[in-house]
């Protein structure tokens, strides 16, 4: 992003009118205002999340900057899903390094506006600041659900079964593939295959089409953005629950599996790694076909890999019959 010599670079309301005010939504008030507005409908309430992302921690710096805004913003709505809620809109705080140019913010907003009317979630307010470090975004969305009908970590109950929506392990597998160093498994793939998993990586799906049905049947979901096992132990925390799980049961694509099956070791990557923004939730034995059913109607499918027991906290994991364990269940900031 290095700026060319002597250009001259809008300065930060010209920079808003420019670039951010035409993909604003009507509750961003033009972008003119001190904030935003949303008006939930009567017996709705707001979900919020936010998720910060770094150049260098969370994508690379040099990655296209559609990509870089797509994956700020879908992350966010794989939140809003998990909860069951409707995307209202969102906010952006965006700390632009030195040497950014508008040609690069230009396609930024490109990608963040193409995100958000693909997903029904508009532009309402944030704010752009300039800093000697990294660059770094955050965003806050907001969702509605009808008042009391959150889907929380917390719901949980023995005899559930255990949930996931999509393919496991492609965002983990694809950031090697993206990455500047290429480990030798990479050449079992094809061209097809490589291109799926960097593109896995790149741009979260937020599984925004399953929201209605989780709201409706399940018990406890959250998206998977730290990996299979790690965000399972969250939410069997957040129960005080447990979990058998049938490792072999846990859906990969077929780029994945040629992967694991050129070296073997990437199959705890898969269930360890993060990045996929799939869902992961429960559902009790008479919610669990009206739940797979509604998965089916939003063009995605859900499977089934273990059922919650009462040990609270405790998960075990099963592969081909035997007992697996995992010194690190996913990935941490600290």
């Amino acid at each position: 992003m290095d700026a060319m010599a002597g250009e001259t670079r809008p300065g930060e309301f010209e920079l808003i009118a420019r670039h951010f005010a035409p993909i604003a939504g009507p509750g961003g008030l033009g972008l003119v205002d001190d904030a935003g507005l949303l008006r939930p409908a009567r017996g709705y309430e707001i979900v919020v999340t936010v998720d910060a992302l770094v150049a260098g921690v969370h994508f690379f710096p040099d990655d296209p900057p559609a990509s870089i805004a797509r994956k700020a913003l879908g992350v966010n709505l794989s939140d809003l899903a998990a909860k069951g809620a409707k995307p209202e809109g969102f906010v952006l705080s965006l700390v632009l390094p030195k040497g950014w140019t508008e040609a690069w913010l230009a396609d930024f907003a490109a990608g963040l506006a193409g995100m958000a009317a693909e997903n029904g979630c508009s532009l309402i307010g944030g704010d752009t600041v300039s800093t000697s470090g990294p660059l770094t975004l955050s965003i806050t969305a907001f969702g509605s659900v009808p008042a009391g009908r959150m889907v929380t970590r917390s719901g949980a109950r023995p005899g559930d079964l255990v949930l996931v929506s999509g393919t496991i392990g492609d965002g983990a597998l694809g950031l090697k593939v993206h990455g500047p160093a290429k480990p030798g498994w990479i050449s079992a793939l094809d061209e097809a295959g490589r291109a799926f998993l960097a593109d896995r990586y790149l741009h979260p799906q937020p599984r925004l089409a399953l929201a209605g049905g989780l709201q409706s049947h399940a018990s406890a979901a959250m998206d998977i953005s730290d990996g299979l096992v790690g965000d399972l132990a969250k939410l069997l925390k957040a129960s005080a629950v447990g979990a058998e799980i049938d490792l072999n049961a846990v859906p990969l694509s077929m780029p994945a599996r040629a992967a694991i099956m050129a070296d073997p070791a990437l199959a705890e990557l898969a269930w360890t790694g993060g990045d996929d923004y799939e869902i992961l939730c429960t559902a009790s034995e008479r919610e669990y076909p009206a739940l797979v059913a509604a998965a089916e109607s939003a063009g995605m499918a859900l499977t089934a890999i273990g059922r919650v027991t009462a040990e609270a906290g405790e998960a075990r994991y099963r592969e081909q019959g035997k007992a697996r364990s995992f010194a690190q269940g996913s990935f941490a900031h600290f």
